[in-house]
């Protein structure tokens, strides 16, 4: 099954304004390149997934280009103190037309192994499932850092596809995370 990127159900809104205690999420704009780059040039960020070299500007920069140009990523920043930590963004698949996927995320290194990628899919999902009962996301089978979080977020791994998301195929492993499952999550950290 080869899937490319698709377009979300109607009248979903793919660049929200989100924000809690911890986080404040926004639409990506053309402002938010050099911060995102500042936070993006760590090489081990991207060790574990399959763009290794995106801390790289030359790489980096194309990679911000498709984001800015998709419309629906969202630039994570810390609420209290405004700095920029990562991205995100909503997208879909034509194997599941119309359902949201939660995708294309990136933290800073000194806002992994605390609560920032579970709030983050907090606000994200909390969104996502007002429209939706069911939230998809995709990820490289080498990535095993993304599949254990993804796990922990109630997601269950439901098949394997390829897909494109405008650099050429690759195999991905589709992850989904129903209403109730994420209901439960929530309940248990409460």
């Amino acid at each position: 099954m080869t899937g490319f990127l698709g377009n979300l159900a109607e009248g979903f809104e793919p660049q929200p304004l989100l924000v809690s205690a911890l986080l404040a999420l926004r639409p990506l704009c053309e402002d938010d390149r050099a911060p995102l780059a500042k936070a993006a040039a760590d090489p081990q960020i991207w060790a574990g997934h399959p763009a290794t070299e995106r801390w790289r500007p030359e790489v980096f920069g194309p990679y911000f280009d498709m984001l800015l140009a998709s419309g629906t990523a969202l630039t994570v920043r810390e609420a209290p103190t405004g700095r920029v930590i990562g991205t995100s963004r909503y997208y879909a698949t034509t194997d599941a037309p119309g359902a949201p996927s939660v995708g294309f995320t990136f933290l800073t290194r000194d806002h992994w192994g605390g609560g920032t990628n579970f709030e983050l899919k907090r606000l994200m999902f909390g969104h996502a499932f007002a429209a939706s009962e069911t939230v998809w996301l995709h990820i490289d089978p080498g990535n095993i850092r993304s599949q254990t979080a993804t796990g922990r977020l109630g997601a269950v791994h439901d098949h394997d596809a390829m897909l494109d998301y405008g650099t050429g195929p690759g195999l991905r492993q589709c992850w989904r995370l129903d209403r109730a499952a994420w209901a439960q999550v929530l309940a248990e950290r409460a």
